[in-house]
């Protein structure tokens, strides 16, 4: 049986880059040679593709499937899915539409808000607005389409917002101000396609302080996998996340983020390419149903191909 010969894209022209890196270089590892013959696509910081761009079409375009490993603005947002529609490549993971929406986190709150997921209070700035925003309490400060927390701020005390607020704008032209929720952080994944839906356990996120890009990518925060939930918690987070991969139009895999309170879970964000090393988030929920790291890539590519 010939082989099925899969492209792994890294890197990217973001923030994200490293952490990109990481998730292709551990992805490409993991699929069997065996099955599986792996053209490596490397992005550079600078949104360079190898041997241009015309060049890394043409290679794309000999490929079975390709799987996008690529992080946040011009990989994650919808923009290489487009690339991938257009050059007519099978592809793992959610397409334009959902990308778009969910790497912009004031959509993704009016969507949720429109499907019954509740979010935190907040209000949507920019460079001209942001100086009129009247402070009422301790926010997080977050760019609107950016991943892995770059510029994104707790802040507790008014004269620290205007530099959040600074900090958030270099990452992107608005900036989400949320009302800080009190709860447990907790993820949800969804894994979805021909082969049916899995909602993976809910993974709590003990971090030591607020849980930012040190804490994400640095150590010293605990994975608690499965989530120690009541049943009904448990049916609520499962409920929204959902409920938010179905709205937003998600295809493959998403992250779903919540805080979990007294009243509910509360959504954070959607991830529609999530860190994807073996010891990143996803992968372990779903190790904690019994799929290996290597039998999770299968299932995304056959799902695609099928």
């Amino acid at each position: 049986m010939p082989r099925i010969r899969a492209a792994v894209i890294g890197g990217g022209g973001n923030g994200e880059h490293d952490v990109s890196l990481a998730s292709a270089a551990a992805v490409a590892d993991a699929l069997d040679p065996s099955r599986y013959e792996v053209v490596r696509l490397t992005i550079g910081r600078d949104g360079s593709w190898p041997g241009g761009l015309a060049g890394a079409v043409t290679l794309l375009q000999g490929c079975d499937v390709a799987l996008p490993i690529v992080h946040g603005p011009r990989g994650e947002d919808g923009t290489l899915a487009a690339l991938l529609d257009l050059a007519g490549v099978p592809y793992v993971g959610s397409g334009l539409r959902a990308g778009a929406l969910a790497m912009d986190k004031w959509v993704t709150k009016l969507i949720a808000e429109e499907v019954g997921v509740r979010t935190a209070p907040g209000r949507l700035l920019t460079a001209r607005t942001a100086g009129g925003y009247a402070w009422s309490g301790p926010v997080v400060v977050k760019p609107v389409a950016a991943g892995s927390s770059l510029g994104v701020a707790l802040v507790g005390a008014p004269d620290d917002l205007p530099g959040a607020l600074a900090e958030a704008l270099r990452h992107d032209d608005r900036v989400l101000v949320e009302r800080v929720v009190e709860g447990r952080e907790v993820d949800v994944a969804v894994l979805d396609g021909p082969g049916g839906r899995i909602v993976s356990p809910a993974l709590e996120i003990v971090a030591d302080g607020f849980f930012d890009y040190a804490a994400k990518y640095g150590g010293g925060t605990t994975f608690l996998v499965p989530a120690r939930l009541d049943p009904a918690a448990g049916k609520a987070l499962e409920a929204a996340a959902g409920a938010m991969f179905d709205a937003l139009g998600c295809r493959g895999v998403a992250r779903v983020d919540f805080f979990l309170t007294a009243d509910g879970p509360v959504l954070n964000e959607v991830n529609t390419m999530p860190g994807f090393t073996e010891h990143s988030q996803v992968p372990r929920m779903f190790a904690a149903t019994g799929m290996s790291y290597p039998d999770l890539l299968d299932r995304l590519i056959s799902d695609t191909l099928a």
